[in-house]
């Protein structure tokens, strides 16, 4: 795999040219309204134009009366972007190191644990599984990530695909993950993951990684991307899964993003 050529695909298709998003001169961003969370996901700044468009999308969220995310990657300029958002008000999350595969060499056999069963999700009993697993294994809210799946669900069902491991006779969620599938582009994003503590170590977070890697190359995806944690990067280029870079999220105002 050439990183350089995937990388400024990913750029290109997932962050550029994302859609659904919207244009605000040198960055694209995302609202709620069209599928997503609130956040700018592409910049294209300069040390002359960057305070200028960071103090217009913090005039333009707060306007709506929302917090949001500003996805920043470790090659975007200027190189104190950071720093610059700090000094705007914003906090910075934990970073992630960006993983790319090719679908074509990554293991679709699921294998699970004794005593897990996958559930697909794609209803609203689906999506409370999904935001049960959620906040076992992070702890947080997620009632914000249950609102985008269900949005997702309702406007492209044929593009998100959610899993939720169940535990025991009683199917009890201690793991989810979805999918997210970008027509036109190269790429599925492969988000969520996480698995409740008294689960971890028994391979759970691996099979949902291979039954996801089964649904893309059914659909032809030619890349898998993950966002991942220190927790999941060692699983993950065991899997195949090769770092290309590095991902921070910077948060202003309310909320604390979605977790995966």
């Amino acid at each position: 795999m050439d990183d350089t050529a995937v990388l400024a695909r990913f750029d290109a298709q997932l962050r550029e040219h994302l859609s659904p998003a919207e244009r605000s001169g040198p960055v694209v961003r995302v609202t709620r309204e069209l599928g997503g969370w609130d956040g700018v996901v592409w910049s294209d700044l300069t040390e002359e134009t960057a305070d200028a468009a960071i103090a217009a999308q913090v005039a333009h969220f707060t306007g709506l009366g929302r917090g949001f995310e500003w996805k920043t990657y470790a090659h975007d300029g200027p190189a104190d972007l950071g720093e610059r958002l700090r000094r705007a008000g914003f906090r910075a999350g934990t970073p992630e190191t960006l993983m790319v595969a090719e679908t074509a060499t990554l293991s679709t056999e699921a294998a699970l644990p004794p005593g897990i069963t996958l559930h697909r999700a794609t209803d609203e009993a689906g999506v409370r599984l999904m935001m049960r697993a959620h906040a076992a294994a992070f702890g947080t809210d997620p009632a914000a990530l249950g609102a985008m799946v269900r949005a997702q669900l309702a406007a492209s069902p044929e593009l998100v695909d959610v899993l939720v491991a169940l535990a025991g006779e009683d199917g009890e969620p201690v793991c989810a993950a979805r999918m997210e599938r970008y027509p036109g582009t190269d790429f599925a994003g492969l988000w969520g993951g996480g698995t409740a503590p008294g689960w971890r170590g028994r391979g759970i977070y691996r099979a949902l990684v291979a039954a996801r890697a089964r649904i893309a190359a059914a659909h032809g995806v030619r890349h898998l991307q993950v966002d991942a944690s220190e927790d999941s990067r060692p699983i993950l280029r065991r899997l195949g899964f090769k770092a290309i870079g590095t991902t921070t999220p910077y948060r202003y105002g309310d909320g604390d993003g979605l977790d995966g």
